[in-house]
């Protein structure tokens, strides 16, 4: 007979909501720093904030957390918090943590949202329904041409259009869209200007539009930003529209993030001799909605908005107040926390079958997982999924 019952904790493990709260200047601060702190991303961000009511908490049990796992991590200083916060403002950019009511509703709804995104420019856009047009950098007139009449046409029918302030495609959806709202998520900080060539359109966002970065002020941007980055672009969006794309192109990323989110996928078709069509026809081919007007998007859209909804709407909850007393961790034996590290591999495997695999409850998986992240020894998937990692990089995607 087991020692422990998992099945009351049911067949598959789903990580609580965060809780709503509006912050004061000290919580902000230590979000900032918790989220800022050696392995500590969304997933493990998450976990923190939900076991400890508050970041202040959980940053004071970091030490001791990490050290179970293995490792003493660096914790983010104050100072280094205060200086980050100081260059926001300076640069007319505002924090926006998951755990506050302004945080955009459709992105707090995919499995790890970003603990943090800067905005500038206008907010309001944030909490209206959008989708992302994206395409090659490369773009052909004709495919320019498209895309203006897209992003037009969606803006007209009350969209608001993303996409990621690249060359070609990008630039033409932001600036079809900047009399109707825009939102460009960038890979760097909101005042690098990357591509240099459209500073000035990234300025006009910034004034007319609204700008999105995770990174902070000055950061510029490396090779693995981007895909962080096209996962935001989808995470804002109902349904994300390729235009244009090649068959390896950051674009088919952003529409495989978006799938993977449970968005719609959109694409225009292409001549078969176009390599920029490759992608496109191959998404087509793969079951993403074929489109050639914004009338196409619009239609199939309508149902989709209200299937996410009602799930969106579950991580925007009443206000509560934060840095309440902290849910206890489980103690945790160490034959127990010997019995989890031997079970994982490299090969991901599922929470929940981590603990029918130990004979243990979820609740001290959990809490192993949570050491273990802390001291860069394990690597989240999506999906629940967790391995074993040599590298520090506590979400897969890259800090």
């Amino acid at each position: 007979m087991p020692r422990h019952d998992t099945r009351a904790e049911g067949p598959h493990f789903k990580p609580a909501p965060l809780p709503i709260a509006r912050l004061d200047d000290s919580q902000r601060l230590a979000c900032l720093r918790l989220i800022r702190s050696e392995n500590v991303g969304p997933i493990t961000f998450r976990a923190l904030i939900n076991h400890f009511g508050g970041a202040q908490a959980a940053l004071d049990a970091l030490p001791e957390l990490s050290r179970r796992g293995g490792r003493t991590i660096r914790i983010c200083s104050r100072e280094a918090a205060e200086a980050e916060l100081e260059a926001a403002e300076r640069i007319g950019a505002r924090p926006i943590f998951t755990i506050e009511p302004g945080y955009p509703a459709a992105l707090a709804a995919i499995e790890a949202p970003p603990p943090l995104i800067y905005a500038k420019g206008d907010e309001q856009l944030l909490a209206r329904p959008a989708v992302a047009i994206v395409g090659s950098r490369l773009a052909s007139a004709a495919g320019q041409q498209l895309t203006r009449q897209l992003a037009a046409g969606l803006g007209q029918a009350g969209y608001v259009v993303v996409s990621g302030l690249a060359l070609g495609i990008d630039a033409a959806a932001h600036r079809a869209a900047l009399d109707t709202g825009t939102i460009a998520v960038v890979a760097g900080g909101l005042d690098v200007a990357y591509p240099p060539q459209n500073a000035d359109l990234q300025r006009a966002i910034g004034e007319r539009g609204c700008l999105i970065s995770e990174q902070p002020p000055g950061f510029q941007p490396r090779g693995n930003d981007f895909p962080r980055r096209n996962r935001i672009i989808s995470g804002l969006s109902l349904g994300v529209v390729v235009v244009e794309a090649a068959r390896r192109s950051g674009s088919l990323i952003t529409a495989r993030r978006a799938a993977d989110q449970g968005r719609e996928v959109f694409a225009v078709p292409g001549h078969p001799l176009d390599p920029r069509a490759e992608g496109t026809n191959q998404l087509i081919k793969d079951g993403a909605t074929l489109v050639t007007c914004a009338e196409d998007i619009v239609s199939a859209l309508q149902p989709f908005g209200r299937r996410l909804a009602p799930k969106a709407q579950r991580f925007r909850e009443p206000d509560v107040v934060l840095d309440a007393a902290p849910e206890p961790l489980p103690e945790v034996a160490g034959d127990d926390r010997a019995r989890i590290a031997a079970a994982l591999s490299r090969a991901p495997v599922a929470i929940d079958e981590l603990a029918r695999a130990t004979d243990l409850p979820v609740r001290i998986v959990q809490t192993v997982l949570l050491e273990l992240a802390l001291a860069g020894r394990i690597q989240y998937h999506g999906s629940q999924l967790v391995s074993l990692t040599g590298a520090p990089d506590e979400d897969g995607l890259g800090r």
